[in-house]
């Protein structure tokens, strides 16, 4: 199975347990979801930020090649994955909103807060007040939260701005972030995440103001690759959602939504007709909408900690869209109101209990389908010679144990691009 290189290797993980590649189809449907490429007792050679040779243990003499000052990672016998991968979060904001959650536990539903002036209007009005550097230091800390538990890249998206100079604020935090810290993340404009305070009274304006003038800012300066909407009752329709999307995508940007959360109103279909690179959250999708997804390369990612932490009787139909062929991503949505986690483990342990996933499933939605969900299916979410070094080194001896233990973080060790990040 290993194949020697010329490259000399400056990491070496040995004496693995469990070597989970994720080789095989991309994205995972259906039974392949399950196929998650295990090798025993194997090595991982690295050189610089490649992944240069894999294999079984008594394959190691003579396929590698040692640096003079390699670095050695004994694995234990523990499980080794590729980084995790986090398609839908919310890393930026002023202030996290623990009054809100209080409110929905004395019995104020999600839509009812946001109808009085709290939700993502509240993050809006805070964002707008807070300096650059502040909310870059708020940020840096949820994201390096987000990869103490495994992950090595993820998707980050505006929203609480919902004005061209504060959405462009936050977009430009992200791309900060993006060129000085160890994650990658993946920018996405959502300047339609909700109807600012100001235009509640005149919609169709503040949709000219996304339409004619964001987003031309927002493609001009090269801030976003992808552009989401929050196509949902209450928020956005959608037709709203298609004129959007439409001029989003003739700028340059690739849809998503966030789609049939609360109630089934054509996000999905939308999706599929638009080419969207994933429609999110899909509590309440309809049955057509997961026929015309299994028929797409549209990717469905769920987000199990929202429905959690809301409290919400409606759950994603996961066992039926992956039976049905549908592709399934799994994200913490990690946001200060709906979602207030950065733990993609227990969003995979909420998966198994709420979504009845496997351990197995659960892993191809957070590492290749995960991947095709920011548009990296073919160079992220694997354990691959010739891909980038992204491993995560478990404190754990089955992949299995990754649901099972919960509410702990078992990750060892995180690299990323050849560089131990987390655990050095």
């Amino acid at each position: 199975m290993a194949k020697k290189t010329t490259k000399k290797t400056t990491l070496l993980i040995e004496n693995i347990g469990q070597l989970v590649t994720m080789r095989g189809p991309i994205p995972r449907r259906g039974k392949a979801m399950s196929e998650i490429g295990i090798i025993e007792n194997a090595f991982v050679a690295v050189s610089g930020s490649e992944i240069t040779v894999i294999g079984h243990m008594n394959e190691i003499t003579g396929n590698v090649d040692p640096a003079e000052n390699c670095s050695v990672i004994s694995g234990e016998g523990r499980v080794v994955t590729p980084g995790l991968i986090d398609p839908h979060t919310h890393p930026v904001f002023a202030r996290t909103r623990e009054l809100e959650f209080e409110m929905r536990l004395a019995g104020k539903t999600y839509m009812e807060i946001a109808e009085a002036g709290g939700g993502i209007r509240s993050s809006v009005r805070h964002l707008r007040e807070i300096d650059d550097k502040t909310l870059y230091k708020n940020a840096k800390k949820t994201i390096d939260t987000i990869m103490s538990y495994g992950v090595t890249s993820m998707e980050a998206k505006s929203g609480y701005g919902l004005s061209t100079e504060a959405e462009i604020k936050m977009l430009k935090v992200i791309q900060r972030l993006n060129e000085r810290e160890a994650m990658d993340l993946y920018p996405t404009f959502l300047g339609a995440h909700e109807v600012p305070d100001e235009y509640r009274d005149d919609r169709e304006a503040y949709i000219d103001l996304v339409i004619n003038e964001m987003i031309p800012a927002v493609a001009e300066q090269k801030l976003a690759q992808f552009c989401d909407i929050f196509c949902e009752e209450g928020v956005f329709t959608v037709e709203e959602s298609r004129k959007i999307l439409v001029a989003a995508k003739a700028a340059g940007m690739i849809p998503k939504l966030h789609a049939d959360e609360l109630k089934s109103t054509g996000g999905a279909e939308l999706a599929v007709e638009l080419g969207a690179i994933s429609a999110d959250h899909l509590g309440c999708i309809s049955d057509k909408g997961i026929e015309m997804m299994a028929g797409s390369d549209t990717i469905a990612v769920l987000l199990p900690g929202t429905t959690f932490a809301l409290a919400l009787d409606e759950i994603a139909p996961a066992r039926k869209m992956i039976d049905q062929g549908v592709a399934v991503a799994l994200s913490t949505d990690c946001n200060p109101g709906s979602s207030m986690t950065e733990s993609l483990p227990m969003i995979i342990t909420l998966a198994a209990l709420k979504l009845k996933m496997t351990a197995a499933e659960a892993l191809s939605a957070t590492t290749v389908n995960a991947a095709c969900a920011i548009g990296m299916g073919d160079n992220l979410g694997r354990i691959e010679i010739g891909l980038p070094a992204d491993i995560v080194v478990w404190d754990m001896r089955d992949y299995r144990e990754l649901p099972y233990h919960y509410g702990v973080n078992l990750v060892e060790k995180v690299i990323k691009n050849g560089k131990i990040v987390v655990g050095a």
